[in-house]
């Protein structure tokens, strides 16, 4: 891993410095988080902006639409636009971050050519149907059916934590192709258009009071099989392709914008008297070196992701796991450099911490994390 920066990558640097001096004053208001119909058009707008711009899927292969960047490139990227304030891709998240790149590296020509493009335009968003009430952790064990009738399949079953759906175009879904296979050789990956008559939608409402997640019905919903990415039942593979980009290199970002957090903080802690705790000053500095070093194990993981062909490895598991508990930690520590105001729903601090209570969770959980790293890892047994 070379972390040094060549001209080009600096003058590549200068390049979007300028363009989101530029971009960002443009931008209109954000909407309120409950205005998702305007929350949708706000972050289809800002991807608009960067296709038109040249920094849509800055990333990925230029055979799927994007700019085929340097590993480097894509991290000065993402420290740029966070560092500048810009908008993260919200409800573009999965279609961007989880859908497009399997697609990417699983779909067939003609797949690629219809799904890829309209999200990098900003057209088209995606939700993710994984979890189910009864398959969470253990996702192979999902129980949504889907029976071939000539060229589609009739899904019946429901999903759970459906990411984004109350907007989104298409739904990356998982079924169970065949009932009598082995849990992990039964699954297939589809592409759900989530107009489909039988699709049923019921947010859900979080801790933190937002509604990005959503149940999913699904009523004989007819697919075409042409909207099968991979084999028949060769689902579990597709979808540990997907769960590497999920826990890989989709929180890369988020990496850069906690380390500004931890940097507002320690200043917040100054300004209000609480630097002069030792044990505070102790614990922010152990965050901050924390961070740091999830930001190398960041430039790794996205350097083995661009070594193995553009899929990452699973040393996002183990960037994940740490990932999961130091953000935990951080918003922990904001409770305490705040006090009372720490309590109040008003504040994104409480908001943000609220939030990271679901970070152990969200992509797999931590115990399924270590069992990755566990056997996957350091070679040790399965356990029973």
């Amino acid at each position: 891993m070379d972390l040094t920066y060549t001209e080009e990558e600096q003058e590549f640097r200068a390049r979007l410095r300028g363009w989101l001096g530029k971009a960002l004053p443009e931008l209109p208001a954000k909407p309120s988080p409950d205005d998702w119909p305007g929350r949708r058009a706000y972050d289809l707008g800002w991807q608009r902006r960067l296709y038109e711009a040249g920094y849509a899927g800055l990333h990925w292969p230029v055979d799927a639409g994007g700019r085929g960047a340097t590993p480097t490139q894509h991290l000065i990227f993402l420290e740029e636009t966070e560092r500048a304030g810009a908008p993260y891709v919200g409800a573009n998240f999965v279609g961007l971050l989880h859908a497009g790149p399997t697609i990417a590296a699983e779909g067939t020509a003609e797949q690629r050519a219809r799904w890829l493009p309209p999200v990098l335009r900003g057209d088209e968003v995606w939700c993710q149907g994984f979890s189910e009430p009864d398959a969470g952790s253990d996702l192979a064990s999902l129980r949504t059916r889907a029976v071939r009738d000539g060229d589609e399949y009739v899904i019946t079953g429901s999903k759970i934590w459906t990411s984004h759906a109350e907007v989104a175009d298409w739904c990356e879904l998982l079924v169970r192709t065949d009932a009598q296979a082995p849990k992990h050789r039964g699954i297939s990956w589809l592409a759900m258009p989530m107009d489909a008559p039988g699709v049923t939608i019921r947010p859900l409402r979080t801790l933190a009071g937002s509604t990005e997640f959503a149940e999913m019905f699904l009523d004989e919903v007819r697919v075409p099989v042409a909207n099968r990415v991979g084999a028949e039942n060769d689902g579990w593979r597709v979808t540990m392709v997907t769960l590497s980009f999920e826990r890989g290199t989709a929180f890369v970002g988020e990496v850069v914008a906690c380390r500004r957090t931890l940097g507002e903080l320690a200043r917040t802690a100054k300004a209000n008297g609480r630097w002069d705790d030792p044990v505070l000053r102790r614990r922010l500095g152990r965050l901050y070196g924390e961070f740091g070093a999830l930001w190398r194990l960041t430039q790794w993981n996205v350097s083995e992701s661009e070594r193995s062909g553009g899929v990452p490895g699973i040393g996002g598991s183990v960037f994940k796991l740490a990932y999961s508990h130091a953000r935990q930690e951080l918003y922990e520590a904001a409770a305490e450099v705040l006090g009372p105001s720490s309590l109040s729903l008003e504040e994104d601090w409480t908001l943000d911490r609220l939030s990271s209570l679901s970070y152990t969770i969200a992509a797999g959980t931590s115990q399924i994390q270590r069992n990755i790293v566990a056997e996957r890892i350091l070679g040790l047994p399965k356990g029973r």
